[in-house]
């Protein structure tokens, strides 16, 4: 996670540990890529023989140096408290404990406004192959007044559609025009909500909280009615990261433990399996999951910077991948065959990993994509295994091509931009020199998208859907508390739905329906479709625009 906002500084892994003597060192921004993995391997277990002197020699420790240390790392705080002094000291946790201060709740959305691109550079986009699917998939024209909703209607009535009626494609690019802005459902909990998903045929969501329950709505015919509520086991701090089965008989979630937990929801009796990672690490934490296509194997990316694989039939880990310099925030398969592995880490790197060709000895991703200047929280597939798109700490969302690695110039720069990173993003303000805007050298990405903030958590961005909206759309949370909706081709901001009182951790689109599910640090969910008194104000807008 990153106790101060990126890899080199701080690391992730160290701040899931109050033990100073567990804080990887800042990674040399020379390094050529090659190196990374070994170096990374080296420092952990560098960071582990010290530990473990260290706590041999606890007497000897000059409290005032520790002190400092954690001060400077990020690691406690001083706040204002009783006592003699008037001070007190604070515990920061990456995402693994609480406070009652508003930066820790959530709710600095009053006091930043994050910036955003008037003018995004679409130059790499116009040329792209994404654009001409999306095109495809929207029926869509290059010419502006052809696309619009009213010209569409004009179309049909003179009888010049194709067939009775419009195309799947055409249906798309209409459902672009009513996009959902208005809450038709809530639920509201006692502590933060920090996830949520919808099955993949929309049929359920899945939303996991802080009070360590994980509730299952049934969503069916625009429901959202609550069918089940399981208690989840061996949390430290909160369910972090859920998923379903492919067939969705079960659901995954993991938190601060060496276990991935699979669970039957199909039927009155629940059934919990502890899916033993095995990890090297004291301290441990998937934070985030995925499940293969044919549900035999599930991947995680942890706190010790490592891509797991577990075998559902052989019930046991079969691969552990040293992938990363810091934590492993994000993974995703790149499309149904389950062969290509994304990660995302607070080393700010996207790596493309080969089933089929990775071994534990020698872990060789296919390639790397850099030009992010901060971590990474999240990532999400097009589902095409070529493209993708990563939420990063530096408050953007980059879209990348697979096809186009990044070269050793672009690791080196985008190493060097990590380590330069000095603020916690879980409780300060984003500094304006994290703001910079012009791209890294040997940034490889495709598009960059700006307009939403990324505090206080690992913030999720996800691509729309493909049948009801061509994948037309990025679509994030934020921490001002909003739902932030792009569009892909543009880069501009072309919703932003308001209604939630903290950070928004998370996001889910319905797969066929106009409808979506936002999860928020302030204890709601709530779902939103589209509800339009005069339907043909909006288009006459965005004509004008």
């Amino acid at each position: 996670m990153g106790s101060q906002s990126s890899s080199g500084m701080s690391g992730g892994r160290g701040s899931s540990s109050g033990n100073p003597a567990e804080q990887p060192e800042a990674a040399e921004p020379n390094q050529s890529s090659s190196s990374n993995s070994s170096s990374s391997r080296g420092r952990r277990t560098a960071d582990r023989q010290q530990g473990d002197r260290q706590t041999a020699s606890e007497e000897d420790v000059d409290l005032a140096e520790v002190l400092a240390y954690l001060l400077r790392r990020g690691q406690v705080r001083l706040v204002h408290g009783s006592g003699a002094t008037g001070l007190q000291l604070v515990q920061s946790y990456s995402d693994s404990d609480e406070d009652s201060d508003g930066a820790w709740e959530g709710r600095l959305g009053d006091r930043y406004n994050p910036p955003v691109d008037t003018q995004p550079d679409t130059n790499e986009v116009d040329r792209s192959e994404i654009r001409t699917q999306i095109l495809l998939a929207t029926a869509s024209s290059t010419l502006k007044g052809r696309q619009s909703f009213t010209h569409m209607l004009s179309e049909r009535e003179q009888g010049r559609c194709r067939g009775s009626s419009f195309s799947h494609g055409e249906c798309s690019r209409i459902r672009t025009h009513f996009l959902p802005n208005y809450v038709s459902h809530k639920d509201t909990y006692q502590q933060k909500a920090f996830c949520g998903v919808y099955s993949e045929d929309g049929n359920m969501f899945l939303s996991a909280c802080q009070d360590q329950n994980i509730r299952l709505y049934d969503t069916t015919r625009g429901r959202f009615h609550l069918r089940q509520t399981v208690k989840a086991r061996d949390v430290g701090w909160s369910v972090l990261d859920v998923c379903f089965t492919p067939d969705t008989q079960h659901v995954l979630y993991s938190s601060w433990s060496d276990y991935i937990h699979l669970c039957s929801i199909d039927g009155d009796s629940e059934n919990h399996t502890a899916l033993d990672l095995n990890p090297d690490e004291r301290r441990f934490c998937v934070f985030s999951l995925a499940a293969s296509t044919d549900g035999k194997e599930i991947l995680g990316g942890a706190n010790d910077g490592c891509l797991y694989v577990f075998d559902l039939e052989q019930n046991k880990r079969t691969l552990k991948i040293d992938a990363h310099e810091d934590d492993v925030n994000a993974v995703a398969f790149a499309d149904s065959s389950s062969q290509l592995l994304f990660s995302g880490s607070d080393d700010a790197l996207c790596k493309v990993w080969d089933r089929r060709t990775l071994r534990e000895d020698r872990p060789q991703p296919v390639g790397q994509l850099a030009g992010h200047r901060d971590g990474i929280t999240f990532i999400h597939s097009k589902g095409d295994a070529r493209y993708l798109i990563s939420n990063s700490k530096d408050q953007s969302i980059k879209l990348w091509d697979v096809r186009k690695f990044s070269p050793k110039e672009g690791l080196a720069a985008s190493r060097l931009a990590v380590t330069q990173q000095n603020w916690d993003y879980r409780w300060q303000q984003v500094p304006q020199r994290a703001l910079k805007r012009h791209k890294l050298t040997g940034d490889t990405s495709v598009m960059t998208y700006r307009g939403h903030g990324v505090l206080h958590t690992l913030i999720r961005c996800r691509f729309s859907p493909e049948f009801s909206t061509g994948q037309r759309f990025i679509y994030s949370g934020c921490s001002t508390g909003k739902i932030i909706i792009y569009d892909v081709l543009t880069g501009t901001v072309v919703s932003r739905l308001s209604g939630h009182d903290a950070c928004v951790r998370d996001v889910s689109w319905h797969p066929y329906e106009d409808n979506i599910i936002s999860s928020s640090w302030d204890g709601a969910v709530r779902m939103w479709e589209h509800r339009q008194t005069h339907p043909l104000e909006e288009e006459r807008e965005r004509e004008k625009d």
